[in-house]
């Protein structure tokens, strides 16, 4: 019987901000290891025995994000799939399009094991035991839940009922006296929010507790576009016919009807990395208890964790802070209110703030771009090309730019003129004028961009065309 995983990528990660934004969301977050969330997720995924094939659920916005992360685990060579969301439609919407499509291509037995992207799980041995339990429910035809056993009562999670490993109900995030006696209890596991299950039998459930998600997700799928490349398939849901799909999560829409489920209790160092208290749990604390990423000199300070990029912080006479210092925001919060950094982000959206969606360094189907400085009629950026990156032809109608190659080889059209420019070369482009910048060679292309003009918006772009479809 195949084992198909699959990542379920999605949510802007809110409460980690300001490392999470929504255009480089939690899942693509590093750890101390180097790996990001959705790299070790992988590394997890493909090592349950029998897998087929390995499908990611993930926005369209994200794709090249995804794909990078993928391309750096050389040790992965499964055939693997991208079925891209349009928008956000939540969990129920996302795992039904992979149970759709992993009936189509691997039939209604195989079997399907859905891994949120942003977890760390510390005891791999344990993980496998507790999966292998798992699929062998789902063999013989139950939705199969892994529960973790609490250590504590925790307020951000959701709790699984349980007798014995029959499932009794699906609780929501409770308050603290209520997390308190469940754990007390012995009966209750934290939601892993980790299943495995035959498609056909989740599609039959779908079918009889939420049908608006699984027919609107079925006609989005019947009416995608399909790319494949060398072992790779991206297929980009209609998003016409995905909008129609209820907002519901898959707990909601399925797992709170169902009768049947059953859980895997486990303890297998589950870290479901929701906030920046979570995080802190990845360092290793000092005999004061903090927890310390970066540059970091410190006089009385207890309890705090504290996260830095670039710049030296000192702190002195503070205690159970959180600080986290990114090249264009810092965040400062008390750690019992960590939370509420969700509603922090949710303010900086809602008047329009840029920092809610970007970082300063911005990643892009062909590398990356760092805002250096900016002002009034100028801006000055960074930019990286990776080998065999092509940006789009293009023009601007209210800026000229100034191209000054720092290392490697850039090809350029400029205008009529084709160019190839080394190190410490350079070239003008006036407004108006169609350009478009490429890297024919074997190592990054770094390059420093003047702009300047009347507006120096993001928006201020006409692609002509562009290999990444964008235009």
């Amino acid at each position: 019987m195949k084992v198909v995983p699959v990542i379920i990528s999605g949510g802007a990660g809110s409460r980690l901000w300001p490392a999470s934004r929504q255009s480089h969301p939690k899942p693509f977050l590093k750890v101390a290891d180097g790996h990001s969330l959705i790299q070790h997720t992988v590394l997890r995924a493909v090592s349950i025995e029998g897998v087929a094939e390995l499908v990611t659920v993930a926005s369209k916005a994200h794709l090249y994000l995804t794909k990078d992360d993928f391309n750096e685990l050389e040790s992965v060579v499964l055939p693997r799939t991208f079925l891209l969301e349009p928008e956000g439609r939540d969990t129920a919407a996302a795992v039904a399009a992979a149970t759709i499509h992993t009936k189509a291509t691997q039939g209604p037995d195989a079997i399907l094991c859905i891994f949120p992207a942003d977890q760390i799980i510390g005891d791999l041995p344990a993980f496998r035991s507790a999966m292998s339990r798992a699929i062998e429910h789902a063999r013989q035809g139950h939705i199969a839940a892994l529960g973790i056993n609490p250590n504590r009562p925790e307020t951000a999670f959701g709790y699984i009922e349980a007798d014995g490993e029959k499932v009794v109900r699906f609780v929501e995030k409770p308050d603290i006296e209520t997390a308190k006696s469940y754990v007390a209890s012995k009966r209750f596991f934290w939601n892993a929010g980790i299943f495995c299950f035959k498609a056909q039998v989740m599609l039959d459930e779908m079918a009889a507790h939420c049908p608006e998600v699984i027919d609107a997700v079925l006609a989005s799928y019947e009416n995608a576009r399909v790319s494949h490349g060398d072992h790779v398939a991206s297929i980009e849901l209609s998003s016409e016919h995905f909008a129609m799909a209820p907002r519901i999560s898959l707990d909601r829409g399925v797992m709170e009807k169902t009768h049947n489920l059953s859980v895997v209790p486990c303890e297998m160092g589950w870290n479901d990395i929701g906030s920046w208290n979570a995080m802190a749990e990845l360092v290793a604390a000092d005999v004061n208890g903090n927890r310390i990423r970066g540059d970091v000199h410190m006089i009385d300070t207890m309890r705090s964790y504290i996260s830095s990029d670039k710049r030296v912080i000192g702190t002195v006479g503070i205690s159970d802070l959180v600080i986290v210092d990114s090249p264009d925001a810092l965040l400062v919060a008390s750690r019992d209110s960590v939370q509420d950094v969700k509603k922090l982000f949710e303010g900086l959206k809602a008047a329009g703030h840029e920092a809610h969606l970007l970082h300063s360094t911005v990643h892009r189907p062909w590398g990356t771009y760092t805002v250096l400085e900016e002002s009034e009629r100028f801006k000055i950026k960074r930019i990286e090309v990776n080998p065999g990156g092509r940006l789009s032809l293009q023009m601007h109608h209210h800026r000229s730019e100034h191209w000054v190659v720092v290392s490697g080889t850039a090809k350029i059209v400029n205008g009529d003129q084709e160019l190839l420019l080394t190190t410490n070369q350079s070239t003008y482009i006036p407004c108006g004028h169609k350009h478009r910048l490429e890297n024919p060679g074997n190592i990054g292309l770094v390059m420093i961009e003047v702009q300047s003009g009347e507006y120096l918006g993001e928006d201020d772009i006409v692609r002509l065309d562009d290999v990444y479809g964008r235009t």
